[in-house]
C-alpha cells in the first residue's frame, strides 16, 4: 500500500502620509518623449497563464485548456475557456480518457505548451484530483499552435495516481503538477515543475522525444516540502545577466490567499537558488508535521508583486488582488521583458483575468516590474523635471496575507528633492540608468518610465524598485 501525506496539494488544484501639492509657481512636468494613446485594452480570463509566440502572435495557455491570443500583448481573443469548448483536440474525452480516469477529475490544470527546436508544438498537460496529490503529467504533440495534438501518454505520476507498489510521501516528493519546460543557454531541455506538497523540482528532457530523459525519477528538488504554500514555477534565463531566474507564486491563489509572485536566480537552471539577500531556496519548506505555514517561507524570494490598490477609501477598484501563476517573456527585437499572470480584483470574488506588465533588471540583476498594465511604453532617457510631481506610493512588504496594500502620498520637487513623507530621498539619473529612491531606511534601486494609467486615463510617470530586502514600490504620478 501507499503511504500518502493527507493535507490539501496545492491551489492550482482547486476550482476554479499627508499629501503635498505641486503649487503653481512649480513647473508642469513635460510630456516624455513617447505619447501614448488609450489602447482600448480587450481583455481574457485564462488560469496560471503559460506564454508561447507562434508567427507574429502571442499565446497564453493555461488550466481547464483554456486558452487566449494577442497581437500585442494589450488586445487579447478568448479561444476557448474550458475542456468541453477546447479545440486543440479533436476529441479529448476519448484521447485522453485514462488522464481523467488516473488522476480523478473532470477537468486539466496549469500546462505549458513549447515550441521545440523541431518546429513541433510540445503540451505539457497535467491533472489533479484536488483534494491531495493525485496527478498525472503527460505529453501530446502538433505541428501548429492550434492543433490539432495527439497524445503521447502519461510520464509521471503523484498521490493515487501511481502503482500500488511504489511508496509516496507527499511531505517530500512532488505533485505532479504545474510544469514549464525550457532550454538552457548551452541548448539543454529542462523541466521545472511541483506545487505544494513536497515541493518544486526540475527534470532534464531528451528534446527529440520531449521526455523525461531516464532514470532520474522526480528529478531534483530546488525547494519546497511539508505542505508549504509554493507553486507556479517559471524559468526565464538573461543572457545579459547571465543568470537563470525562478519565477514562483507564493500563499494561496483565491481571493483570501495572498497569492504574491517571487523570484529567486541561479547560475545554473538546476539551483541552487538565493534571493538578493542571500537566502538559500533549498531551506524553504514548513517544520516537520505542519501544513501550510506561511510564515516559515515568508522571508524567502524577492517580492514582484502581491495585493495592492491605487485606491484610498473603500470600496477598491484599482490594484489586483491575489496576482500569480506567471509566465514570463523576452523580446528579443525590442530587448524588453514581460510578466504575464492572472489576477483577482477588489471586490469582484473569485473572478480573475490576465494581465502583462512590462519587467526591468536592476543593475544588481534583479527584475523589477512596471506599477501599470503595459500598453505600449518604452523606457526613456527622462529630465528631472519630467519626474517631479505628486506620486501614490505602494510599499509592499513580505508578508503572505489577504491584506491589501494601500498607497500613501510623496512629491518629487523641482529641485529633486522629496517632501510629504519622512527621511525620503531621491537619486535621480537622467539617461535611462538606475534610480534610487529611500524611504527611512529602504533604499529602493528601479527605474521611472512613463506608462498609461488605466484608471484615470492618462499617461504618467512612473516608478518601479526593490529595496535590499526585496520588497518592492510602486509609484504613479497623479
Amino acid at each position: 500500500m501507499k503511504k500518502i501525506s493527507k493535507a490539501l496539494f496545492g491551489t492550482a488544484c482547486l476550482a476554479v502620509g499627508l499629501s503635498i501639492l505641486v503649487g503653481c509657481s512649480q513647473p508642469k512636468p513635460k510630456a516624455a518623449k513617447q505619447v501614448l494613446n488609450d489602447p482600448k485594452f480587450t481583455d481574457v480570463s485564462v488560469h496560471d497563464p503559460s506564454i508561447v509566440k507562434s508567427g507574429s502572435d502571442y499565446y497564453i495557455f493555461g488550466s481547464h485548456m483554456q486558452m487566449a491570443k494577442s497581437p500585442d500583448l494589450i488586445k487579447w481573443q478568448q479561444i476557448s475557456n474550458n475542456v468541453d469548448d477546447q479545440k486543440l483536440f479533436t476529441d479529448i474525452h476519448t484521447e485522453l480518457a485514462d488522464v481523467f480516469t488516473d488522476a480523478s477529475t473532470d477537468t486539466f490544470w496549469a500546462g505549458d505548451i513549447e515550441q521545440l527546436k523541431d518546429k513541433k508544438y510540445y503540451m505539457y498537460y497535467c491533472a489533479c484530483e484536488g483534494d491531495n496529490p493525485t496527478a498525472v503529467l503527460g505529453l501530446a504533440v502538433a505541428d501548429k499552435i492550434s492543433g490539432p495534438y495527439h497524445d503521447r501518454g502519461i510520464f509521471l505520476r503523484s498521490g493515487n495516481a501511481v502503482s500500488d507498489d511504489v511508496t509516496y510521501d507527499a511531505t517530500i516528493e512532488p505533485n505532479a503538477i504545474d510544469p514549464q519546460t525550457f532550454y538552457d543557454k548551452n541548448g539543454q531541455l529542462w523541466m521545472v515543475y511541483g506545487s505544494y506538497s513536497g515541493g518544486i523540482f526540475v527534470l532534464k528532457m531528451n528534446e527529440k522525444t520531449g521526455l523525461p530523459i531516464a532514470g532520474q525519477g522526480y528529478g531534483k528538488r530546488l525547494l519546497g516540502g511539508n505542505h508549504v504554500r509554493v507553486e507556479g514555477s517559471y524559468m526565464l534565463y538573461n543572457a545579459q545577466t547571465d543568470y537563470y531566474y525562478l519565477f514562483l507564486s507564493f500563499g494561496g491563489l483565491d481571493a483570501t490567499g495572498g497569492y504574491n509572485i517571487r523570484v529567486g536566480r541561479s547560475k545554473n537552471p538546476d539551483g541552487p537558488f538565493v534571493d538578493s539577500a542571500g537566502n538559500d531556496f533549498t531551506k524553504i519548506q514548513g517544520p516537520a508535521g505542519t501544513t501550510f505555514d506561511d510564515q516559515a517561507i515568508e522571508k524567502y524570494g524577492v517580492k514582484i508583486m502581491g495585493n495592492h490598490t491605487w485606491d484610498t477609501k473603500k470600496p477598491y477598484k484599482s490594484g489586483y488582488v491575489s496576482p500569480g501563476h506567471n509566465s514570463a517573456y523576452f523580446d528579443s527585437k525590442t530587448n524588453q521583458y514581460f510578466l504575464i499572470f492572472h489576477s483577482r480584483f477588489p471586490n469582484t470574488g473569485e473572478a480573475y483575468e490576465d494581465r502583462v506588465h512590462q519587467m526591468f533588471f536592476t543593475e544588481s540583476g534583479w527584475p523589477v516590474v512596471a506599477p501599470l498594465r503595459y500598453a505600449g511604453e518604452k523606457i526613456a532617457k527622462y529630465k528631472l523635471d519630467q519626474v517631479i510631481g505628486d506620486y501614490e506610493v505602494i510599499q509592499m512588504n513580505k508578508k503572505i496575507t489577504a491584506k491589501i496594500t494601500t498607497p500613501t502620498d510623496l512629491t518629487i520637487k523641482k529641485d529633486g528633492k522629496i517632501s510629504g513623507v519622512d527621511n525620503a530621498n531621491l537619486k535621480f539619473e537622467n539617461k535611462g540608468e538606475q534610480s534610487q529612491v529611500s524611504i527611512g531606511a529602504k533604499n529602493y534601486q528601479g527605474y521611472f518610465v512613463s506608462e498609461w494609467d488605466q484608471y484615470t486615463k492618462k499617461q504618467t510617470m512612473t516608478f518601479t524598485g526593490t529595496d535590499q530586502n526585496g520588497e518592492p514600490l510602486f509609484m504613479v504620478r497623479k
